[in-house]
């Protein structure tokens, strides 16, 4: 198996972040174009991945929000997703700074990169089959990138299953589950975890423990930052 937003190509030709103006996805760009329009001041373009260069733990998620990612340019950035995740990877001693939803605010990881299987804004903020597919060579080549990376973290079943196939494997044989551990082979493992939106802490399907205890067993099983 094979991220601070580089341009850099890996082996495949495809860079590990897609273009400014990637013209992969027809739903997405015109979403973006829409947006551009109407916040100028907005990065509304897809979102490269952050975080150490040189990560023992991935965290991979669906997609940038509209007023969150899509408007700071950098991964779970201005909104509440945002809000658990960073507080969470403080907590567990792999973030650095204070969070303060503004890509300008010097927060730092540690050991944790974070990246999601769609880089662009994507309507109602799911994306389709097709989109997940369009920008899997970007996952892939991220994958390829940082492969000497051996934990993955996934935020939400479409992310589970996009990373599931991304990676040549079938998702019946690696079901999703909150807080389930998959041993993918050659000491790669993937640990699940309900997506940290606003929508599922509302309602109940995510509290902050249950969060806060997937996340301290990826960084376990990764052997960095703390995790009690």
């Amino acid at each position: 198996m094979a991220m601070e937003g580089s341009q850099t190509s890996t082996g495949t030709g495809v860079p590990a972040d897609a273009p400014e103006n990637c013209e992969r996805c027809p739903r997405l760009v015109a979403l973006r174009q829409q947006a551009r329009d109407k916040h100028p001041d907005w990065h509304n373009g897809p979102v490269a991945s952050f975080g150490d260069p040189d990560p023992r733990l991935l965290i991979v998620g669906m997609a940038p929000g509209m007023a969150g990612a899509n408007r700071t340019g950098r991964p779970f950035t201005g909104d509440h997703a945002g809000d658990l995740l960073f507080a969470t990877l403080a907590r567990a001693g792999l973030a650095q700074g204070t969070y303060t939803r503004e890509r300008d605010d010097g927060l730092s990881l540690h050991g944790v990169m974070i990246t999601n299987v769609v880089r662009c804004v994507p309507p109602q903020n799911k994306p389709v089959a097709a989109e997940v597919n369009n920008c899997r060579p970007f996952l892939l080549a991220t994958l390829e990138k940082h492969r000497q990376c051996r934990t993955y973290f996934a935020l939400g079943r479409i992310a589970h299953d996009a990373f599931v196939r991304a990676i040549g494997k079938r998702c019946a044989a690696f079901p999703f589950g909150h807080g389930r551990v998959h041993d993918l082979g050659n000491g790669a493992h993937l640990v699940d975890s309900y997506h940290c939106s606003r929508y599922n802490t509302n309602t109940g399907v995510l509290t902050t423990a249950m969060f806060e205890e997937a996340l301290f067993t990826a960084a376990k099983i990764a052997q960095i930052g703390r995790w009690g």
